[in-house]
């Protein structure tokens, strides 16, 4: 929607006369960020407001922007979304890399060697099932310690080996 910003949430009520604004928080993690200006769609357009002061309540936050200090300045920004700068977006610690984050991956098997890109996973209640087009056919293989014998999250490539016959199955 709007390149190098994220949204946040929206604007869904004024608390009070002196412009307070009520944010739905739809972006888990936002209180972890600090930020001193927001940025409103207004008609299309990010227009950036700077912050005075945020209170986080439930899903959602009291905001009190510089230079919105009537309920009447308030009520324009109603029902507007609210963006932040990509780069305030906190980065993901290797720690919380998933198993769905492969998606988009390269997937190199020990015999076959690269069979493609991860176009699609499957979270089943079991586990994991990863997509790759090989050879012009779909082929399905599960996401485990097993099958994974290493990630390198740098190169985008992720390193399996593949039980014997099961690319067979896909392409005999």
């Amino acid at each position: 929607m709007h390149d190098k910003h994220f949204r946040i949430g929206t604007f869904i009520k004024t608390k009070g006369l002196k412009g307070e604004l009520q944010l739905y928080v739809d972006y888990d993690g936002l209180e972890a960020i600090r930020f001193n200006a927001v940025f409103v769609d207004m008609s299309g357009k990010l227009v950036p407001y700077f912050v005075s002061s945020v209170k986080y309540q439930g899903n959602g936050a009291y905001v009190f922007l510089e230079d919105v200090d009537t309920i009447e300045k308030a009520s324009k920004l109603l029902k507007k979304d609210v963006y932040l700068p990509d780069k305030l977006k906190p980065k993901k610690k290797k720690e919380e890399f998933t198993l769905k984050d492969l998606k988009g991956f390269i997937a190199i098997d020990e015999q076959e060697g690269e069979l493609g890109e991860i176009l699609e996973i499957q979270e089943l209640p079991q586990q994991y099932i990863a997509s790759v087009r090989y050879k012009n056919r779909e082929v399905l293989f599960p996401l485990n310690g097993s099958i994974i014998k290493g990630i390198d999250v740098e190169s985008g490539e992720v390193y399996i080996d593949l039980p014997e016959g099961l690319l067979d199955i896909y392409l005999g």
